[in-house]
């Protein structure tokens, strides 16, 4: 490629947690390495036009979807050019960003089509785990239309109180309640069926927060483990990002046996779903039950001040401006190596 990279930051989006996507994009354009990047942003608004966003001198808080509005193509089209997808949740991280970047032919940062779509999908990456032998904790799955009485009956005889109630596609906390009594498990339900068809009911496991970063294509490394302690009943997205009630361990304060072991089943988990580029695997310790308890993954892992997927790396030996370089490294051996699978002349 040319001696100065353009990185293209695409970030805001349609779900939820566009907030989260602007503050993390105006992380990564300041960390990134001028020398070796010319960064765009190119923002989506909540509806869904695409905006040439302004990076001033000095940056601004968080970046905003706004500015010249603008084609997909025109921005991807110029040559020597790397995509970095910061938009969490829906239409950014499942797999219809991913796929519009495959068809538009340009390298970009992260998982491919499928590894962003099983994974978005906490149902289907549960039931992949469970093929691979991934230890997990006990959950059910229903559908937003079943009726929520029955359903909340139905997983208390099975799984007890308390209990977590999540829609399957979507992260940061949107839309996650820790329930009590059959009442709020209902109208756990009920809120969770505001955000997504299929949801997710899970035990409520005592134990710590762990998660650890993974980085590479097909020789991932995991970082040292990093430990949350929510500053409310759980880590939701007050405690993530309005209200700095959280702690964020890092290293972890868990034994060291139980740090390699979370580094190995993050590796498997990533390897398992075939996520590439990057990924943080969230885990709940049970230090005198199960153990190690695989939560979620997640493939665009948040960017911001506070996130721990590159405070995880920098704690490793890897700092903010080289993590980036690596991810964009990365981008572009998976896009030559894939070219090869696609060539026409055989």
């Amino acid at each position: 490629m040319g001696t100065r990279t353009r990185l293209v930051l695409l970030f805001g989006g349609r779900s939820a947690e566009h907030d989260v996507s602007c503050v993390s994009a105006r992380h990564v354009a300041a960390a990134a390495d001028k020398s070796r990047f010319e960064v765009v942003a190119l923002g989506i608004t909540r509806a869904g036009q695409w905006r040439l966003a302004e990076l001033s001198d000095p940056l601004p808080d968080r970046l905003d979807a706004d500015g010249l509005a603008v084609t997909p193509a025109e921005i991807f089209a110029e040559p020597d050019t790397v995509v970095f997808p910061l938009i969490h949740g829906p239409m950014g991280e499942d797999g219809t960003i991913q796929g519009l970047l495959e068809v538009a032919d340009v390298p970009y940062v992260g998982s491919g089509v499928l590894a962003s779509a099983v994974c978005m999908d906490k149902s289907m990456a549960k039931l992949v785990c469970a093929r691979h032998g991934l230890p997990q904790c006990r959950h059910r799955t229903a559908s937003s239309v079943d009726p929520p009485e029955a359903v909340a009956e139905q997983a208390i005889a099975d799984l007890g109180l308390p209990l977590f109630v999540k829609p399957a596609n979507m992260g940061s906390s949107v839309g996650v309640s820790r329930t009590t009594t059959e009442f709020e498990t209902v109208k756990a339900l009920e809120a969770a069926a505001q955000y997504d068809e299929t949801l997710i009911i899970e035990e409520a496991v005592t134990g710590q927060e762990i998660e650890v970063s993974v980085l590479g294509n097909r020789d991932p490394k995991a970082s040292v483990p990093g430990e949350i302690v929510p500053g409310a009943d759980f880590y939701d997205y007050a405690d993530k990002y309005l209200t700095d009630g959280a702690k964020l361990l890092v290293p972890a304060q868990i034994p060291e046996a139980a740090a390699q072991e979370a580094q190995r089943l993050a590796i498997s988990a990533y390897r398992a779903l075939r996520c590439e580029g990057m990924a943080r695997v969230d885990f709940l310790y049970e230090p005198d039950g199960r153990g190690m308890l695989i939560s979620e993954i997640n493939t665009i892992p948040g960017f911001t001040p506070i996130s721990m997927y590159p405070k995880l790396w920098q704690a490793s030996g890897l700092p903010y401006p080289e993590l980036i370089s690596t991810l964009v490294d990365l981008a572009v051996e998976r896009y030559e190596r894939r070219l090869q699978h696609r060539r026409t002349d055989r």
